[in-house]
């Protein structure tokens, strides 16, 4: 079969404005970037805000393995399959990064038949999302560092400063540097810090944000540092806000594009969830859900990190009820979990699948605690043999999951038929009670304690003197009733990536916890998650090349 570049170049597309009509979007509401990209623009809100919801399916998986698990190519792949059976349906995704598309990864647009193209744009610059948010992000940075060497009026203590520089790209080198070295004139000696633009809270606000007024409120919220006397230093104060709102005019509206079997895909914002919220723009789901019967949308990872900030925070804030879940898993991650090495993962091995499949186990019962309905889905592999395909499937149905193989990799839309049609049958007959895990107003330890022990397993939290400090000035801040963002490793339920299948009973450390004030939740860090990334020993970018007719290979 071909790689999946050479599958997304050969692909059929055609012009957006057409792929627009199906969704009845005139082409005078739409921006255009080129022919098989546009923006939607705000008359298009303006003219179907008042539309009623479509459904609202989310996408999740189990922890995810070296095996790879698929939880975007089956988004894809479902979209293509509830086209196939005369569905009006919208994907929902988010902007991949150049860090993961230059690091482990290779790109993030699906894979197979089951893609959103043109694949080169979408991974690569796309419609410059990405750009804007860094140059907000360190605009606000420069602004920052210039009023401390103009004068310092705000009285900013220069020992904290919170606000990072940022840049989307993999680079450990810049977690910890030092600037302001050279003359009196090159700024005031401190220790600076680099995240990936993923992690900043200009990300997380543009996709948080309902609209430009509402932009501008939580850029100016942003707290940049604390003065001498303890207090916070807002955005606001630095007089930054109208010129960050000026970059991202054009960022907060969504993007349109295409699958491969030309469905609706609007792709934007890009917040990671191991270190940030994970889910695509709240602007770009709610267009959907106005525009289509379906919306099927994903959140980034396992259901421990993704689906967890979907529900507590971006559908609580966004006021969204999600009516159905998709969770997501190959046998060949099951057998991974039940301690069979990647090389060995072909072979049948139905001990193993039954000693891993505790990982689906556990995120079948986290889903539970929302009371939202759940389909599990298989993506097939030709390894996978009928008695490791039937035991999961009865797995799955002792404990109440409506269940479908999908094969939408090697087939498209025609493969994801069986999953499209049991995630109807779901809709039409289960109700989702949809309730967040916790109560905002609890203090932020018992939120943390909870996401830990009921979402994790963990059966003891324990926390960095820095961190319990932070959680002590927080609240005294009046910080203590927001949503928790957890930041932590995707590969295991637990803080220690080494922990697969089902840990329990672990003790789990909080290193670091502070603000998002713009954003609207409190970021607790655990263990060793780092908020810039380093690249691998052979990273993807080693692989990718433009010959001279400028065709790009070694994307995936």
């Amino acid at each position: 079969m071909k790689s999946d570049i050479e599958i997304a170049q050969a692909a059929n597309m055609i012009p957006i404005w057409e792929v627009a009509e199906q969704l009845n979007i005139p082409k005078d509401e739409l921006e255009m970037y080129g022919k098989y990209k546009a923006k939607l623009g705000d008359e298009l809100w303006d003219r179907v805000k008042d539309n009623p919801d479509g459904k609202l399916i989310l996408v999740t998986a189990i922890n995810p393995t070296p095996a790879g698990e698929g939880k975007t190519t089956t988004s894809v792949g479902l979209g293509q399959a509830m086209g196939k059976l005369g569905k009006k349906a919208v994907i929902a995704l988010r902007e991949p990064s150049l860090g993961p598309c230059f690091g482990i990864k290779g790109g993030a647009a699906g894979g197979g038949n089951a893609q959103v193209v043109p694949m080169e744009d979408l991974n690569l610059h796309f419609t410059g999302d990405f750009h804007a948010i860094t140059s907000a992000n360190n605009l606000l940075a420069a602004m920052l560092d210039n009023h401390i060497k103009q004068g310092n009026a705000l009285q900013i203590d220069t020992n904290q400063i919170v606000w990072k520089r940022c840049m989307d790209m993999n680079d450990r080198v810049l977690r910890n540097i030092v600037v302001g070295l050279g003359r009196p004139v090159d700024g005031v000696v401190r220790e600076d810090h680099f995240i990936i633009s993923v992690a900043s809270e200009i990300m997380a606000i543009l996709c948080l944000a309902d609209n430009m007024k509402d932009l501008k409120e939580r850029l100016s919220r942003i707290i940049v540092a604390y003065n001498y006397a303890g207090e916070p230093v807002t955005a606001g104060q630095l007089n930054a806000v109208g010129a960050m709102a000026a970059l991202l005019k054009d960022a907060i509206k969504p993007n349109m594009v295409q699958t491969l079997e030309n469905t609706p895909a609007l792709v934007h914002g890009g917040p990671f969830a191991n270190i940030a919220h994970g889910c695509n723009s709240v602007r770009a789901t709610k267009t959907g859900l106005k525009l289509a019967d379906y919306v099927i949308t994903e959140a980034g990872f396992g259901a421990d990190l993704g689906a967890e900030k979907f529900f507590d925070i971006k559908c609580r804030m966004a006021g969204m009820k999600p009516d159905a879940v998709v969770l997501v898993a190959t046998v060949r991650a099951l057998k991974y979990n039940g301690g069979v090495a990647k090389e060995k993962l072909g072979e049948e091995n139905l001990e193993a699948l039954k000693a891993g499949i505790v990982n689906l186990e556990k995120h079948i019962e986290n889903v539970a605690k929302f009371k939202v309905p759940c389909v599990v889905t298989l993506n097939r592999f030709v390894t996978d043999t009928d008695a490791e395909l039937q035991y999961i499937e009865q797995f799955c149905k002792e404990r109440g999951c409506d269940f479908a193989l999908s094969e939408v990799w090697e087939k498209g839309g025609e493969g994801g038929i069986a999953l499209a049609k049991e995630v109807i049958h779901t809709l039409e007959t289960k109700e989702s009670d949809f309730t967040p895990l916790y109560d905002t107003e609890l203090s932020i330890r018992e939120k943390i304690e909870k996401i830990a022990k009921e979402i994790y397993g963990a059966g003891k939290v324990n926390y960095a003197p820095a961190a319990a400090k932070a959680i002590d000035r927080l609240e005294s801040l009046g910080y203590g009733d927001t949503p928790i963002c957890m930041a932590k490793n995707q590969y295991s339920l637990s803080d220690d990536p080494k922990k697969l299948g089902r840990p329990e009973g672990f003790e789990i450390t909080i290193r670091e916890v502070y603000v998002s004030a713009g954003a609207g939740f409190v970021v607790a860090i655990t263990g060793t998650v780092m908020t810039m990334p380093g690249l691998p020993l052979h990273p993807a970018a080693e692989r990718i090349d433009v010959n001279e007719d400028g065709v790009i290979t070694g994307l995936s």
